[in-house]
């Protein structure tokens, strides 16, 4: 019964990236530990094939409709490629099992790797919610030429990447606003051109992972979770021409806000 509710939420993971081109990923890793049973650290892993194995398909779409800046895309994932394989490979395999014990409290890599997780989700729904209320004063116009801040946009690739690589979460949701804000693109435009990022970056990270010993990857669970995901995106897509984008982001950002809560206090407990 736990993995048709674990495979039903892959669907509804796959949905989301379809409605609104990001959400969806941050739940991955939530469901992966708390409903398969996957290790934290393990699951992150996880998190970066299924995201991008999804955002990947997800972006084709938009390809074919000319809804992908390849400039921006370049320009945003090269940096963000380099962190997230650096963190994947580097950081994580360096971080302790054991972190620091505080008395009976023992702070372990599993339960700061969550807390962080839940600190992104709430942050995260904060961005869905407060982009969710229909407020399009700072969004470009459709015809206007893009105006770039390479710079910017590198750093903006930096952080980004390195957030995906410490948590696994694609990070649509850091990616679209700084494409609308810093290159100008258009909101239809940084929804694909954020898929297109997301899957490169996080496919990309995944390959740190493969190398890295202490991680048995289960590639039957894996490859299944990713192609249930994966057919959320046609659904997702085809939905998206009957329901109010702005309205469901804005309530699928409570739903994280609620969830990210959770997280920390159970992490809180469990510690």
């Amino acid at each position: 019964m736990q993995l048709v509710l674990g495979y039903g939420l892959a669907l509804l993971i796959g949905i989301s990236l379809g409605l609104i081109g990001a959400g969806g990923s941050i739940l991955t890793v939530p469901v992966l530990v708390y409903v398969m049973g996957v290790n934290p650290t393990l699951a992150t892993a996880y998190s970066l094939f299924i995201v991008g194995i999804t955002a990947l398909i997800g972006s084709w779409d938009y390809f074919r409709k000319g809804l992908i800046s390849l400039k921006t895309a370049f320009v945003f994932a090269i940096p963000a490629f380099s962190s997230v394989f650096l963190v994947r490979r580097f950081l994580i395999p360096a971080i302790p099992h054991k972190i620091v014990q505080l008395g009976t409290l023992t702070l372990t890599r599993d339960i700061l790797l969550m807390i962080v997780f839940a600190v992104l989700m709430i942050l995260a729904s904060l961005s869905m919610i407060r982009n969710g209320k229909g407020d399009t004063r700072h969004l470009p116009v459709e015809d206007k030429p893009p105006e770039f801040n390479f710079p910017l946009i590198f750093g903006e690739g930096i952080v980004v990447g390195a957030l995906t690589g410490l948590v696994g979460a694609g990070g649509g949701f850091l990616i679209i606003p700084a494409l609308v804000v810093l290159a100008g693109l258009p909101m239809k435009m940084a929804v694909g051109t954020s898929l297109l990022v997301i899957a490169a970056k996080s496919l990309i990270g995944f390959l740190g992972d493969v190398q890295n010993p202490e991680l048995q990857i289960d590639w039957g669970l894996l490859m299944l979770f990713a192609g249930v995901a994966s057919i959320g995106i046609f659904v997702g897509s085809y939905l998206s021409t009957f329901i109010s984008g702005r309205k469901l982001k804005k309530g699928f950002g409570w739903f994280v806000a609620v969830m990210g809560v959770y997280i920390l206090i159970k992490e809180a407990r469990g510690s």
